[in-house]
């Protein structure tokens, strides 16, 4: 039995009605967009601590923030690496008692993957996932722009999806 709110077509609908909310632009239109639009919407703050800082200290700013990660730099500014929390879960499984008063520089990750803010999410996705990391500085003629997460990425699409759905919907009603 047919829902009560449908009702078949008759002789004066319009059968050549076609729709025009999806195409191969707005069906594409996200995999165009860049690490520059999710910057804009979330901000370049960019947390940073130096290679001879304490774990300790790290875990504290970790805390406070509620980040997963800061990004090592040198005086200048520059990338040196990128420390995690899981980077600082798995020494504390090695040096049990021992990891708080380590330095930074001993647990970092020192060969960063970076992404550019003219390039593309779903490109920088792929990197992270098959990288196996949440974390990405954005880097731009060697400054530091920002962080953006894999989480960063999913939410962003989602709020794309999300107006592409109101759209749909607009034309279709409108």
């Amino acid at each position: 039995m047919a829902p009560s709110s449908y009702q078949p077509p008759t002789r004066g609908d319009k059968a050549a009605a076609a729709s025009h909310s999806q195409s191969v632009e707005s069906n594409l239109s996200h995999t165009q967009t860049t690490v520059e639009k999710l910057l804009v919407g979330k901000g370049d703050a960019v947390f940073t601590v130096r290679p001879k800082d304490t774990i300790h200290s790290v875990v504290n700013i970790l805390k406070e923030k509620r980040i997963g990660a800061v990004v090592v730099t040198d005086q200048n500014g520059t990338l040196q690496g990128i420390l995690s929390e899981r980077d600082i879960v798995r020494r504390m499984a090695d040096t049990p008692g021992q990891t708080l008063p380590q330095s930074v520089e001993d647990l970092m990750t020192r060969s960063v993957q970076t992404c550019a803010p003219e390039d593309l999410l779903n490109d920088v996705l792929k990197t992270m996932t098959e990288g196996r990391f949440r974390h990405m500085p954005v880097l731009s003629d060697g400054h530091l722009r920002g962080v953006i997460t894999i989480g960063d990425v999913v939410h962003f699409r989602l709020k794309e999806l999300e107006y592409e759905a109101l759209r749909m919907k607009q034309m279709i009603v409108g």
